[in-house]
């Protein structure tokens, strides 16, 4: 049985798995779900259609699946998912999501959203992922696998954070950041490539060098991004089964329609 401390108002709707631990003065609402072994420190609120995942943890004072800051929103019925093994420290907010997206925020697994870190309604978050301190993602922002966000940095609205891109602390994001990158900047701006976050991933020295290529390509060469997207796409043609894998990411980033590639 789910051991809740008597300070704390639980619904009796909210569906808690056996092992759930909930400390004092927190509220779970009556559309929240928590799943196996999550914790919840002291301070927190949980609320809405609010789906948790096994093994995570919320420290103080977080506020979770709360209605979205989009001055649309109705009060329409909107959602929140989190995968499992997530770290979620003293004051992180997560939002719902509106019915001018697909009415869910989503964050993956093993993700470490530092104190204050604030996530907006509608947005998309993958896997491992970082937010230090204060980090903040407007609304319909998307975040892949193993991006990190520095502390204070900031996220326009529409967004792309491309998959294990490094965005220094106190940026600006204004436009699209592309997978592999890592920058800093008000307004954001690419320096190089994120070699030691996919060497500690397992890239291989080929696969790295060919992004450190495809680098070169995109950022440096002068061409314009159709023509940058074309000689990748020959290169990919052209490599090894591991850099066709390590490129493809890649290329769909660029391929697919966002605010305008960050430079």
């Amino acid at each position: 049985m789910a051991q809740v401390h008597p300070q704390s108002i639980v619904h009796p709707n909210a569906k808690l798995a056996e092992d759930v631990e909930i400390g004092p003065f927190c509220t779970v609402g009556e559309g929240v779900v928590l799943g196996a072994g999550s914790r919840l420190i002291s301070h927190v609120v949980i609320d809405g259609d609010t789906h948790v995942g096994a093994g995570n943890t919320f420290y103080p004072f977080c506020s979770i699946g709360l209605a979205s800051q989009d001055k649309k929103y109705a009060n329409e019925p909107t959602r929140v998912v989190i995968g499992d093994n997530n770290t979620f420290r003293e004051s992180c907010t997560v939002h719902r999501g509106t019915v001018q997206d697909e009415g869910v925020t989503k964050l993956g697994s093993r993700g470490l959203y530092m104190a204050y870190a604030h996530v907006a309604h509608d947005c998309v978050i993958g896997d491992d992922v970082i937010l230090a301190n204060a980090a903040t993602l407007g609304g319909h922002v998307k975040v892949g696998d193993f991006a990190i966000l520095g502390g204070l940095a900031g996220v326009h609205q529409f967004c792309r954070i491309g998959a294990h891109a490094m965005v220094g602390g106190a940026s600006c994001v204004l436009q699209d950041v592309a997978p592999y990158v890592l920058g800093q900047g008000n307004p954001f701006t690419v320096s190089a490539v994120n070699s030691e976050g996919l060497k500690r991933r397992g890239f291989s020295v080929e696969a790295i060098a060919a992004v450190r290529g495809a680098y070169k390509t995109v950022f440096r060469s002068g061409l314009i991004l159709k023509e940058a997207i074309v000689a990748l796409e020959a290169e990919r043609a052209a490599s090894s089964p591991e850099v066709q894998v390590a490129l493809a990411p890649l290329i769909d980033f660029l391929k697919s329609p966002g605010r305008g590639l960050a430079r």
